[in-house]
């Protein structure tokens, strides 16, 4: 619509004073602000008006000109931020009335265009007046958008963009509340902001006093536990423990006659199986039979060996316990004499029968 408006004033027009309110830039920040502009309309033309505003702003405050403020105010009122657009036109507004007649009056159809959109944007720009809550300390700061503001500006109704926008508020020495608001175009919104209260921190629960000093007890000695029935240090339980070891010495002693005995009825097949029984020559020479009664006659003897030594030494020390058992100290109702023996009981031509007798 207005693409004829949208051209950059070049730096030859500040070069001879035309326009005395811009500050010559550097070359390179002048060629800087030129490739900014060139992409800034291309984006804003495109319909692209956030990338396109953002680099027409750059290309301004790298080399302010009155061409660049103009198109960046006209793609910021496309952009939708009215608030914005409407001070960067009064701005360019501003600057056009200080610019000599001539250059007044190239400028005439960028005015006129200013001040058509500024007239038909400020009636849509809204306002938003910000308030501290009441009994709010000295110092609190208040924010919009990141930005200060200052006690002056606290409780009057300032234009602001539409959209959302966040405001904080930071007591001195508390933390930092924020919350979101959003404003419509036209709106005229006030707001108190809310001060919550740091948590106070729980008074320190007062020290106990120091406890009076606990009175020495008397050491308990304990007394001597007494022997249980089952106990082997009670008459019953080493009676028990006596009948467990002769028995069990009894078995060995059974186990080893009882094997000592295979082991003779090895030898009568050993002696018809081998040597002369068998006219070997070699006195030791057996045939299968004699062969196999010998191993086993081996094995029988090693297992007679044990039994016997269990059997032994389970007697030994039944007698043992048996022996040194405490004394009753009431006297017996009976004065026989127990006793215990083991040995050969029974021998025959057909073996021998060895167990252990006796009385308790």
């Amino acid at each position: 619509m207005f693409h004829s408006c949208f051209h950059r004033a070049t730096p030859l027009l500040a070069a001879v004073g035309l326009l005395s309110l811009s500050v010559p830039a550097a070359a390179q920040d002048i060629a800087a602000a030129e490739a900014l502009f060139e992409r800034g309309l291309a984006d804003m033309q495109a319909g692209r008006y956030e990338t396109g505003c953002k680099a027409l702003a750059e290309s301004e405050r790298l080399d302010p000109q009155p061409g660049t403020l103009f198109t960046l105010a006209f793609c910021e009122a496309q952009w939708g931020r009215i608030a914005t657009a409407v001070a960067h036109f009064k701005d360019y507004l501003a600057q056009l009335d200080q610019m000599p007649p001539a250059e007044r009056a190239r400028q005439a159809e960028r005015s006129r265009v200013a001040r058509q959109e500024r007239d038909r944007l400020s009636p849509q720009v809204p306002k938003l007046a910000l308030s501290l809550p009441p009994g709010a300390p000295a110092g609190t700061v208040v924010r919009r958008d990141g930005q200060v503001q200052g006690e002056a500006a606290l409780g009057v109704a300032l234009p602001v963009d539409p959209g959302e926008h966040v405001v904080s508020i930071e007591p001195p020495g508390g933390p930092l509340q924020e919350q979101r608001i959003t404003i419509a175009a036209g709106e005229t919104k006030e707001l108190t902001l809310a001060l919550k209260e740091a948590p106070t921190p729980a008074p320190a629960a007062p020290a106990p006093p120091p406890a009076a000093p606990l009175a020495t007890a008397p050491e308990l000695v304990p007394a001597p536990a007494s022997a249980g029935p089952d106990s082997p240090a009670s008459p019953g339980g080493r009676r028990t423990a006596t009948y467990v070891a002769g028995g069990l010495g009894a078995a060995g002693l059974v186990l080893g006659g009882v094997t000592g005995a295979l082991v003779l009825g090895k030898k009568a097949t050993i002696d018809e199986h081998c040597g002369s029984g068998i006219r070997a020559v070699d006195p030791r020479g057996c045939d299968t039979t004699g062969h196999d009664a010998g191993t086993n006659a081996i094995t029988l003897a090693t297992v007679s060996t044990i039994g016997f030594a269990v059997g032994l030494a389970g007697l030994g020390t039944a007698a043992a316990l048996y022996l040194t058992e405490p004394k009753p100290t009431t006297p017996a109702v009976s004065a026989s004499p127990r006793w215990i023996s083991a040995g050969v009981l029974e021998a025959g031509p057909e073996g021998a029968m060895i167990g252990a007798r006796g009385r308790f």
